[in-house]
């Protein structure tokens, strides 16, 4: 099993992967983020999603709904992002850009959520201000690792690392929930999420997982 790898954009992600003391969590949907600039589409980076595959026990009510189906349904992935499995994010840069713009981007699409849902208090800035400044100072060279561990407890602290050639890894906790949570929505939210292509990913495994119970 650990040779084997999915290509996306000519970036490799392992079918596995094992963070802190988990079970093996398993590769589910990958995809990209990109822009189109005067037709032309620029990437920035490719995005592998990987869960505890007990998560189809917990979809159990779209059995046997059609993948296309699934990905434009937000309530089907406000429960994924709700289910008390782990959740792993590998992110790897294909266009190299500041920290510091990574992290605007980051906090804009969290605090914005957070304010159309009357949580952003004291505690949300506070939390989001460290984020941004952890991201600050870094520069995404190609091919640095970003990566989102999100522990199955919903109160547990979520788990952010960066890797780049040449220096040590670096990596921050946020305890904050709400902000915790809008993090999983900017990556996994349906409609709401960031780079469609994953989560039409998601939505195709998943569909093919459920269909074989």
């Amino acid at each position: 099993m650990g040779t084997e790898v999915v290509k996306v954009d000519e970036i490799s992600f392992p079918l596995q992967v094992t963070p802190s003391t988990t079970k093996p969590l398993s590769l589910l949907g990958h995809g990209i983020t990109d822009v189109e600039v005067h037709f032309l589409q620029i990437k920035f980076t490719a995005i592998g999603v990987y869960m505890d595959s007990e998560i189809v026990t917990y979809l159990q009510q779209w059995k046997g709904k059609k993948c296309t189906d699934l990905a434009e349904d937000d309530d089907f992935f406000e429960a994924i992002i709700s289910a008390p499995v782990d959740k792993f994010l590998r992110i790897v840069v294909i266009k190299e850009i500041k920290g510091s713009q990574y992290g605007v981007q980051l906090e804009s699409a969290v605090r914005d959520r957070l304010a159309a849902d009357d949580k952003y208090e004291d505690e949300e800035e506070a939390a989001l201000e460290e984020l941004i400044e952890f991201f600050q100072p870094k520069y995404f060279k190609k091919d640095s690792i970003l990566t989102y561990y999100f522990p199955a407890g919903s109160s547990a602290p979520a788990e952010i690392t960066f890797t780049t050639e040449g220096k040590e890894e670096s990596k921050i906790e946020v305890e904050n929930a709400n902000v915790v949570e809008m993090i999983k929505i900017w990556y996994l939210g349906g409609t709401r999420g960031v780079s469609q292509t994953t989560i039409s990913s998601l939505a195709n495994t998943l569909a093919a997982e459920l269909s074989k119970e």
